[in-house]
C-alpha cells in the first residue's frame, strides 16, 4: 500500500512535509537526500538515508535530527506493514525527543505508535498512545479525529457506552461540522457502535446517510468503511443485502489497492455465499493472503538488510578512526573464543556423562508420544466422527476401536507402523474432512495421491498424527469456523499449510502444551520444520515442510 493511500500516514506526512523546511540541518546532505526519496515514493533509499542522518546527526551530538530520522524511518515500516519495527524505531526517537521544544514532533511519535497498536489489535494499549497524542496535539480538528480513533478503539475493546459518549460529545462540536469527511465517520462509527452495543437498534438510516455523504465527496476510503459496517449489520437480518455490502466492499478495497480491505471483504463472501462460490472466495483469500504475507516479509528483510548495512559501514569507519581499538577488540574475541573453547569442553564432558540418562528419557518420550497419538487422539478423532456423523453405524465404530486395541498391543515395536488398503491421499482427506461439521467449514485443497509417490510409509504416518494434533486443537481450542490445509510439492521439499480464524495462540513463544510439543518433536525426526504463526485476520497458520527424498 503506498503511502498516498492511507489517511493516517497522509496526516503524518503532511505534518512532517510542514516543518521539514524549518527544521531541515543545511550540513547534513543525507537528511534532505532522505526526504527527496520520500516525497518521491522511493522509501527504502529514503529508509536508508534517514538511517545514514540519524548517525550524523549522533556524531554530531543532535538529538532533535536523529529523533526525527527515526520518527520518519517508523513511518515507512509502518507503510510496510513492519508494526514491531515501527514501534520499536518510534521508542528510540521518543529518547532523543524528550527534551524537543516543538510537541509536533512528539505529537507525531505517539500517533504513530497508536496505529501500529491498532495494526496489530492491541486496543487497550493503542488507547493509551492515543491519549497521549491528544495531549500534545494543538490543532482542534486534529483532535476530534484523534479522538474519534479513540472511541474506535473503545468499541473494539467492547467499551460501547464508552466509545458512544464520546462519538456523541463530537457530534455536537463545531468541527462536526467544518468537514464533511470528518462528519461522515463519526456519524458512521456512532450508528455501528450503537448497533454493536444493541443488534435491535435500528441503524440502517444512519449507516446509509454516512455512505451518501462518502459517495458524494468521493471519498472511497469512507466508502470502503461503510459497506463493512452495513455487511455487518445485515448479516443476521437481511442476508442479499450483506452480501451486496461485502462485494461493494471488496470492488473498492480492489481499487484502493487495500490489501487487508480486499482480505476482510472475502472473509464476509466466504460465510456469506454459497459452498461452490464460498470456495472460491476462500481460495482467492488465501492466495492474496500469501501474497501479502510474503510481500510484507520481503518488505521487513530489505529494510532489516538497509539497516545493518547502514551500522556496518558506521563501524567500519569507527574502525578506521580507532586502531588501538580495533586491536583491544582482536584480543578480546581471542581471548572470550579460548575461554569459549574451555567451557565447551567441559560442556562436553559433562553431555557425555549424561548421554545414557538422555537415551533412556528419549525412549520413554517416544512411547509416550505414540500412547499420545494412537489412543489418546485416536479416540479423540472417533468421537469426533460420531458426532459430527449421526449415520456412523455401529459395525464401523466397532471396528475403529478394535483398531485402537490392535495397535496399542504393537506400541512397544521399533518398526510399528499403521498399515491401511487407501492411498495416503484418500485416508488423509477422509481424515481431516472427518472434523467437518455445521459450525467448522474444512477445505483440503489440492491433495492428491502423485505429491506423496516416493514419501515413505513411515513419514506419511508421521505426517497423519501431526495434522490430527492440529484438528484435534481445532476442535478442543480454537473455534475456528473456517479451516483449510494446502499441500504443495516441489523438487525439495513437501508442504503442508494449516490456516484456522479460531482464536489463535496470545504468545506463541510460548507454547507448552504437549500436543504442540508432539508436533514439534515429531516434524524434527523426519527432518522436518514446522512453524506456528499468527493469522493477521485472527487465527492460527502451521507451515510444516518434509524434505522429499
Amino acid at each position: 500500500m503506498k503511502l498516498t493511500k492511507n489517511y493516517y500516514l497522509i496526516v503524518l506526512f503532511i505534518i512532517l512535509s510542514c516543518s521539514k523546511k524549518e527544521h531541515i540541518n543545511p550540513t547534513n546532505p543525507n537528511y534532505e537526500k532522505a526526504w527527496y526519496f520520500f516525497e518521491n515514493g522511493n522509501e527504502p533509499e529514503a529508509f536508508k538515508y534517514f538511517n545514514i542522518a540519524k548517525n550524523d546527526f549522533l556524531q554530531d551530538k543532535d538529538s532533535i535530527g536523529a529523533g526525527k530520522s527515526l520518527m520518519n524511518s517508523s513511518i515507512i515500516l509502518l507503510n510496510a506493514g513492519d508494526y514491531f519495527g515501527s514501534e520499536e524505531s518510534n521508542i528510540q526517537a521518543l529518547k532523543y525527543l524528550k527534551n524537543a521544544d516543538d510537541h509536533e514532533y512528539v505529537f507525531s511519535v505517539y500517533n504513530s505508535i497508536a496505529i501500529s497498536r491498532k495494526k496489530l489489535q492491541d486496543y487497550k494499549s493503542a488507547l493509551a498512545w492515543y491519549e497521549k497524542a491528544l495531549s500534545a496535539s494543538k490543532d482542534s480538528l486534529e483532535k476530534t479525529k484523534i479522538r474519534n480513533n479513540i472511541a474506535v478503539a473503545l468499541s473494539k475493546s467492547k467499551e460501547y457506552d464508552q466509545a458512544i459518549a464520546v462519538l456523541e460529545d463530537l457530534s455536537n462540536q463545531p468541527e462536526y461540522h467544518q468537514d464533511l469527511n470528518t462528519q461522515s465517520k463519526i456519524r458512521d462509527n456512532l450508528a455501528f457502535t450503537k448497533f454493536l452495543q444493541n443488534p435491535n437498534y435500528h441503524a440502517e438510516p444512519e449507516l446509509k446517510q454516512a455512505l451518501s455523504i462518502r459517495e458524494k465527496e468521493n471519498d472511497l476510503w469512507g466508502q470502503n468503511a461503510s459497506h463493512a459496517h452495513l455487511s455487518d449489520y445485515f448479516h443476521e437480518k437481511d442476508p442479499p443485502q450483506s452480501l451486496f455490502h461485502a462485494e461493494k466492499m471488496l470492488e473498492i478495497a480492489s481499487e484502493l489497492g487495500s490489501a487487508d480491505d480486499q482480505l476482510e471483504a472475502l472473509q464476509k463472501l466466504v460465510t456469506l455465499e454459497s459452498s461452490d462460490h464460498s470456495k472460491k472466495y476462500f481460495l482467492q483469500y488465501q492466495k492474496l493472503n500469501d501474497s501479502l504475507q510474503t510481500a510484507r516479509a520481503k518488505a521487513k528483510n530489505q529494510f532489516a538488510l538497509i539497516r545493518y548495512e547502514t551500522e556496518k559501514e558506521k563501524a567500519e569507519n569507527a574502525r578506521k578512526q580507532n586502531h588501538i581499538l580495533k586491536q583491544n577488540i582482536a584480543i578480546g574475541v581471542l581471548t572470550i573464543s579460548l575461554f569459549g573453547g574451555f567451557i565447551g569442553y567441559k560442556r562436553r564432558q559433562k553431555g557425555l556423562k549424561q548421554e545414557k540418562e538422555i537415551e533412556v528419557k528419549n525412549t520413554q518420550l517416544k512411547y509416550s508420544r505414540r500412547v499420545h497419538d494412537i489412543i489418546a487422539n485416536g479416540l479423540y478423532h472417533a468421537m469426533v466422527e460420531i458426532q459430527n456423523n449421526q449415520e456412523l453405524n455401529k459395525e464401523i465404530i466397532l471396528n475403529r476401536i478394535e483398531k485402537m486395541y490392535e495397535d496399542s498391543r504393537d506400541i512397544a515395536r521399533d518398526d510399528f507402523m499403521e498399515l491401511t488398503e487407501k492411498d495416503f491421499a484418500a485416508r488423509l482427506s477422509e481424515m481431516l474432512y472427518s472434523y467437518q461439521s455445521s459450525d467448522q467449514k474444512v477445505f483440503v485443497v489440492e491433495n492428491d495421491q502423485e505429491k506423496w509417490n516416493g514419501i515413505s510409509a513411515a513419514v506419511q504416518s508421521e505426517i497423519y498424527y501431526i495434522l490430527r494434533e492440529a484438528m484435534v486443537n481445532m476442535v478442543k481450542h480454537s473455534h475456528a469456523s473456517l479451516t483449510s490445509v494446502k499441500i504443495e510439492r516441489s523438487e525439495k521439499e513437501v508442504l503442508l499449510k494449516y490456516t484456522d480464524n479460531g482464536i489463535g495462540i496470545e504468545d506463541l513463544e510460548k507454547i507448552s502444551a504437549s500436543g504442540i510439543r508432539n508436533m514439534e518433536n515429531r516434524i524434527e525426526t523426519i527432518g522436518g520444520t514446522v512453524i506456528f504463526d499468527k493469522n493477521p485476520k485472527g487465527g492460527l497458520i502451521i507451515t510444516i515442510s518434509v524434505p522429499t527424498p
